[in-house]
């Protein structure tokens, strides 16, 4: 699961980011207004944790964007403001929930599961797609009631495919998620070939269909 984290100081940027990474997370930050509208647009995020208090604006901005151009990411504010103005404005401009400032990041990483389970797997722990079961929150996969054992890139590259299962997925979306800022740092897509054929083994291997796609020229598509 990717997310941003839209927070000026660099302290609290710091705990979350060690928090939710040790978590299972894959964390992108922006300390800017401008930065942050930059990552969104060009990026897409399973939940964002934005501060509505930036340097160079209202995070509320980032909340219009979002709106104005249909995207459908998870966002929680965390804010030190607590009045009901401000939660009001945030939740209308289609925040999924609101955080006051001092919080535990326990509750924020339960925050952010309970957001990624409601809209991304329709409140469900647990995906289950014929023969194969994966538990969310262990971080866990069954196949035919029996363990499989993925590495942590094949685990996000699975519950990738799965949760948008039907969509043909562009190796540039595929590798973003799996390495985040990192991506545009790469020369090729080598490591996602590596990754989509050492999961695709290990799923046949285990008995499964071959569920995984791929559309020459584009990328994959998880199908039924």
């Amino acid at each position: 699961m990717k997310l941003l984290i839209i927070e000026d100081e660099q302290s609290l940027t710091e705990s979350i980011v060690d928090y939710l990474q040790r978590e299972g997370y894959r964390c992108e930050v922006a300390a800017k207004l401008g930065e942050a509208i930059e990552k969104i647009m060009l990026h897409e995020y399973d939940c964002i944790l934005l501060d509505i208090t930036l340097p160079d604006g209202s995070g509320l901005k980032v909340l219009e964007y979002i709106q104005g151009k249909g995207k459908t990411d998870g966002i929680i504010i965390i804010s030190a403001k607590d009045s009901l103005d401000d939660r009001i404005s945030g939740l209308r401009l289609g925040a999924d929930d609101y955080l006051v400032k001092p919080f535990h990041l326990s509750e924020l990483s339960a925050r952010i599961g309970a957001l990624i389970r409601r809209k991304v797997f329709h409140g469900s722990n647990k995906i289950v797609f014929h023969e194969l079961s994966i538990d969310v929150p262990s971080q866990t996969v069954k196949l035919n009631d029996n363990s499989l054992v993925l590495t942590r890139k094949e685990y996000d590259l699975l519950l990738f495919l799965v949760s948008n299962k039907g969509r043909v997925i562009s190796k540039t979306a595929i590798a973003e998620h799996l390495s985040g800022d990192m991506a545009d740092m790469l020369d090729n897509y080598g490591f996602v070939y590596a990754h989509m054929k050492n999961l695709k083994r290990k799923l046949t291997e285990g008995g499964c269909p071959d569920y995984i796609k791929t559309i020459y020229g584009f990328g994959y598509q998880w199908r039924s």
